[in-house]
């Protein structure tokens, strides 16, 4: 028995398996966040970003809480921002080839954001 598809599935399926395609690679190459590893592979630390973001990890964490975690930050922002910023160093991509920057902003000491910058 030979399975014959519609025109309209074949487009379906062809779209579906792009979809499952690209989710499996987006998950590939996106890390959950360890902190041993933003430590020791700095020029890694792009891959853990999303994640950080998303799962709003740092969000409320007082500023030793985030230094606990992940080290002592590349600079302090302490004119009118209050805020750390840690290097991600430089994402795989045709497109951007900026080095990274992570921003951690607090008010009264606890972290009210997390964002990404573009390095100078």
């Amino acid at each position: 028995m030979k399975l014959k598809l519609k025109r309209n599935d074949q487009i379906g399926f062809t779209f579906f398996l792009a979809f499952a395609i690209s989710t499996t690679l987006i998950y590939h190459f996106e890390e959950q966040f360890d902190s041993q590893a933003w430590r020791s592979k700095p020029s890694q630390r792009h891959k853990m970003l999303d994640y950080i973001i998303e799962e709003k990890l740092f969000l409320n964490a007082s500023k030793q809480e985030v230094i606990d975690v992940l080290g002592e930050p590349n600079q302090n922002l302490n004119n009118k921002k209050d805020a750390f910023i840690y290097n991600l160093g430089k994402p795989e991509s045709f497109f951007d080839k900026k080095n990274k920057q992570m921003i951690i902003t607090f008010k009264n000491d606890k972290a009210i954001g997390v964002s990404e910058l573009d390095a100078n």
